[in-house]
């Protein structure tokens, strides 16, 4: 049960928020490149007094209103231990390392804690086991452990973003890192010197702590379950880009299996008995006979890529009862023979207990009929995934997240639908909380253009790929490059750019030729860029100045609905009476689509083109929605209009 724990005592200067946020103050004084916005303290003081009194918040603060700091001053004023939980690292880090060292001037016993889930952290015990292996793959390999070897002996945090040039493909990082699967806790002989307790223990003594979505609601799922959690009590949660929670949320309160995990298990429980020098025959059998069951198993779903629900689970049972019950049967056995093992090492101990959960995993995935859960499978590649995944988790979320914790405060430039709450509360389980919306200060009016071409086939016709690549060459070269071209599929994004390629004459970026920060970086430096992406590029991306001038999206944002869990979610609205394409698919593409846009104007001085090619948006009655949801852009939908206006910028 989380309490309005108070915090490590530390002191801030206490006088009015104006005092600090005003013009003049001391923000005005210490920042080089500070504003006075009116929004911006009104949003501290709202921030303040919901810490204060222990009340839920609910705040829309528009591009520019400078939230991360609204809420950061009044965090570091209270005398309670606050979580701060963003969605991205890199806001994680830009928080930490950034924002909250230049505030500690205005309280310099602060104490902040930068967590990140576990896989990002060395587990020493697992390292030196690894280097006691007879062989490792190849010379790189070797290089590679004597590297990070030397590295584990001087680094204070063991966060492998220290590590430069470890490749996010790296092979053995996963087979050292301290996900919890393979941990043993207080009974590993590393527990002491482990970087998990380390940083549990700073995060102990801190007054705030900074995590992004993912750690927080794995850890808030763990603290269901027999394992401590990382997190130590808190009198309040801040959610960063709170938008994004549902999706978070609904992740890590479902259920995964894999032939994947499957063989993590295996390849852990031969790694265990070569740190041991044991030889087990009955446990190699085990191992073999696992790997054989799981591989003639997970070979039974289709070969091609992709994802599909599993209303047939039943009938795909019933077809394959023989190699089903065979995969249990194996998982059994391998949590028989752990247990078996002579004086049965703390290792051992885990790797049968991951076993028994492995098993009642596929037990739920394939049996269960919980009727707020959606069952699908998904093929990538190598990998076959069957999930287990809740449809709606505002029951989950009011009973674990509102009701436990005394203040929650949700934040972004994007959560409110027509001017209101409505729908991410009702997705969310929030029922009483403080709803505040500060509209961004920039002149949208004069500084962006939203353009809805008319002429262009609706986006499901089959002509509408050649007739959006006609559009963005023409809109293009009217912004002179400099422009993000989104798409919702990632299909269409490779089909446009094909397309396009051989005709424009400014330099050209997809998404998937370099890992997306790289990307991000060319784009920033190559003058006249166009970069075609997707999902990713959506949110979290700040390309500030004319080097971004133009944001093209090829459709309205509407969610997949033969996706699984969107398909799960429209069915279970509509017969509960409601109508899932107001209540659900409309306001989340009024959200996603707000996101989108909100790429291009970044400060005061931006100028530039909006442009949607999907002419749903005029031509349909919901369009009024999106309209009554987004800034009051500047209007046009003809081509010359575009034109001049970017000939002034």
């Amino acid at each position: 049960m989380l309490t309005s724990m108070s915090a490590p005592s530390r002191t801030a200067e206490r006088v009015p928020l104006e005092k600090i946020f005003g013009p003049g103050g001391w923000l005005a004084r210490r920042h080089p490149c500070y504003e006075y916005r009116q929004s911006q303290l009104e949003m501290a003081e709202e921030v303040e007094s919901a810490i204060e009194h222990q009340r839920h918040l609910i705040v829309e603060a528009g591009t520019g209103t400078g939230k991360t700091l609204a809420y950061l001053v009044p965090i570091l004023r209270s005398e309670r231990r606050v979580v701060i939980s963003t969605g991205t690292k890199n806001l994680q880090e830009q928080l930490f390392f950034k924002d909250i060292p230049f505030l500690k001037k205005l309280a310099p016993r602060l104490r902040a804690t930068l967590m990140k889930g576990r896989q990002n952290y060395l587990c020493r015990q697992k390292l030196y086991d690894f280097e006691k292996q007879p062989a490792l793959a190849g010379i790189s390999d070797v290089e590679l452990v004597a590297s990070i070897r030397e590295w584990e002996a001087r680094t204070d945090t063991g966060d492998r973003a220290e590590l430069h040039d470890l490749k996010d493909s790296s092979e053995l990082w996963p087979r050292i890192d301290a996900r919890r699967e393979a941990c043993t806790g207080q009974k590993c002989a590393q527990f002491e010197r482990c970087f998990i307790t380390l940083m549990h223990q700073r995060a102990m003594a801190s007054d705030i702590i900074v995590v992004n979505h993912h750690l927080f609601f794995a850890d808030l799922a763990l603290k269901q379950s027999d394992y401590a959690s990382l997190l130590p009590d808190y009198g309040a949660v801040v959610f960063d880009e709170a938008h994004e929670i549902e999706d978070v949320a609904t992740r890590y309160f479902g259920v995964q299996v894999s032939n994947f995990r499957v063989e993590e298990l295996a390849r852990d429980t031969e790694a265990a008995a070569r740190a041991k020098q044991l030889q087990i025959p009955d446990l190699d059998v085990a191992v073999a006979e696992m790997r054989r069951r799981a591989e003639l198993f997970f070979s039974l779903f289709p070969a091609s890529d992709g994802r599909s629900s599993f209303d047939n689970r039943a009938e795909f049972l019933e077809r394959h009862s023989g190699a089903y019950s065979s995969l249990l049967n194996a998982l059994v056995r391998l949590e028989s023979e752990s247990e078996r093992v002579p004086n049965r090492p703390e290792e051992f101990a885990n790797l049968a207990r991951r076993a028994r959960e492995l098993r009642q995993a596929v037990e739920l995935v394939f049996e269960g009929r919980d009727r707020n859960m959606v069952f699908w499978w998904e093929r990538r590649g190598r990998g076959v995934f069957a999930e287990a995944t809740p449809i709606d988790v505002s029951a989950i979320l009011r009973e674990r997240l509102f009701e436990r914790t005394p203040c929650v405060i949700l934040t972004s430039a994007t959560l409110a639908v027509e001017g209101n709450f409505s729908f991410i509360k009702s997705r969310l389980g929030l029922v009483n909380a403080r709803e505040k919306i500060f509209p961004s200060h920039f002149n949208f009016e004069e500084q962006a253009l939203l353009y809805t071409p008319a002429h262009l086939p609706d986006p499901r016709d089959p002509g509408f790929s050649r007739a959006a690549a006609a559009e963005v060459l023409s809109l293009v070269k009217a912004t002179r490059g400099r422009a993000f071209v989104l798409f919702t599929s990632y299909a269409q994004m490779k089909e446009v750019f094909e397309r396009v390629r051989s005709q424009l004459q400014y330099p050209m970026m997809i998404q998937g030729s370099a890992p997306a920060p790289a990307l991000l970086q060319k784009f920033r430096k190559t003058p006249h860029a166009v970069l075609f992406a997707t999902s990713s590029f959506w949110q979290g991306v700040d390309v500030q100045g004319q080097q971004l001038s133009a944001v093209i999206i090829d459709r309205l944002p509407f969610a997949v609905p033969s996706d699984p869990v969107v398909a799960a979610r429209i069915r279970q609205i509509n017969e509960d009476g409601g109508n899932a394409f107001s209540d659900y698919q409309l306001p989340e593409a009024v959200i996603a689509l707000k996101q989108g846009f909100g790429r291009l104007i970044r400060s005061q001085e931006d100028h530039g083109l909006l442009a949607i090619l999907d002419n749903r948006l005029v031509r349909k009655s919901y369009g009024a929605v999106f309209f009554a949801s987004l800034p009051s852009y500047g209007r046009a939908n003809r081509l010359d209009e575009v034109r001049g206006f970017m000939q002034k910028y």
